[in-house]
């Protein structure tokens, strides 16, 4: 199948074809269906963020922020994962470098 150029914004949760649309972050050459799988990963992130969202704002003593954040966070590695799966050379550089 063949793989078209999408412009991914982790920030903004978006995964888009035009490359104006809005900012964006990292570029990804990927099948309409990896796109899709990838803009869910991002939807469950922004989840997770708000799941996690109250125990940052009224921490409860006994909640460690560290398990408060797990979830998010094993959602975000699966993002870059994904990301550096698919990412053109450049995105992938890039990532290399920001780790």
């Amino acid at each position: 199948m063949d793989k078209t150029t999408y412009y991914v914004s982790v920030g903004g949760r978006s995964v888009l074809q035009d490359q104006h649309a809005a900012a964006y972050e990292w570029v990804i050459q990927a099948t309409p269906q990896e796109a899709e799988h990838l803009l869910g990963l991002l939807n469950l992130m922004q989840e997770k963020e708000e799941e996690a969202f109250p125990g940052m704002v009224f921490p409860w003593p006994d909640t460690p922020e560290e398990s408060v954040n797990r979830a998010y966070e094993a959602v975000l590695q699966q993002v870059y994962h994904e990301i550096y799966r698919l990412g053109t050379p450049e995105t992938r550089q890039e990532i290399e470098q920001s780790t």
